[in-house]
């Protein structure tokens, strides 16, 4: 439905009068009664009956009455923020919980370094989660985990997977293992599972995580070791030394750009940010 016809819809239901409703949006009365020939084939209802010689609203003209009013105020709130909020550029981030202290500073400030007007929206999730969300075209950009041979999107950073312990944690060879690992859809899971049952190493799984915050947890009070990527290992942990565990694979951190038509970051834009990553001397450290 056309917002213009809306107003002089509501035009004529506040002053009962084409005339002078016509006179309130500035149109003439013909372009006032095409308007409303169009509403009407717009909803397939008529909005008007005569009731003796006057036009007034049918069933359906009143129910639409209380809509466009809704309607408007929502488009006039709309355009008045779209306004105030000229010249910002949203984009829409998505990063795994593992990156969050690593990459996700970095690709911050390159963001708002390359964007100077940035609305930044950011969304933690899984990589699936995250990659589900760029292909609805609910995220413009995400930052991701990819297998080495894979070329998918814009290389970042490598980082071999590790098994982390605490300090204080007494680890020995001959141990049933408690271990905390992130949720099947992870490469890790997979390779920590299988490669403790092909070893025959007795193992417990203490929880399986979908946040770094909640495996550190479990690794940091001594209840488990933690299957990660050597990046998102916090400095109070310490990896676990010990050839009998099975390896856990490298993976590539990578950024990922939508393809949906609106998408406000391109190619050209997601390339130098990658770039710019690449060429930095440090990467911020997750604190202890």
């Amino acid at each position: 439905m056309d917002i213009d016809a809306l107003r002089t819809f509501l035009a004529f239901v506040d002053t009962g009068s084409f005339t002078r409703a016509a006179q309130q949006v500035c149109r003439t009365q013909s372009a006032v009664s095409m308007q409303m020939k169009k509403l009407e084939s717009d909803v397939a209802n008529p909005l008007f009956v005569k009731q003796g010689r006057q036009l007034v609203l049918s069933n359906a003209g009143i129910q639409l009455a209380s809509y466009a009013k809704q309607l408007i105020a929502l488009h006039d709130e709309a355009y008045k923020q779209l306004k105030t909020s000229a010249g910002q550029v949203r984009i829409r981030l998505g990063c795994p919980d593992d990156y969050a202290l690593s990459i996700l500073p970095k690709i911050t400030e390159l963001l708002h370094q390359l964007i100077e007007q940035l609305d930044l929206q950011i969304t933690c999730a899984s990589t699936t989660e995250l990659k589900n969300q760029l292909d609805q075209g609910l995220l413009d950009l995400i930052i991701a985990t990819r297998s080495p041979s894979s070329e998918e999107g814009y290389f970042l950073h490598a980082s071999s997977g590790v098994w982390v312990k605490s300090k204080e944690f007494s680890y020995h060879r001959d141990m049933t293992l408690p271990i905390a690992i992130f949720m099947r859809d992870c490469k890790f899971h997979q390779a920590a599972i299988e490669g403790l049952l092909k070893t025959e190493r007795q193992f417990k799984v203490i929880g399986c995580c979908s946040s770094l915050s909640a495996l550190d947890a479990l690794v940091k009070n001594h209840l488990a070791i933690g299957a990660i990527a050597e990046i998102s290992k916090a400095e109070s942990l310490i990896i676990i030394d010990d050839p009998s565990l099975p390896a856990l694979p490298a993976v590539d951190i990578v950024l990922l750009l939508a393809n949906h038509t609106h998408n406000p970051i391109s190619q050209t834009m997601v390339k130098q940010l990658a770039e710019q990553f690449v060429n930095q001397d440090k990467l911020v450290k997750p604190p202890a």
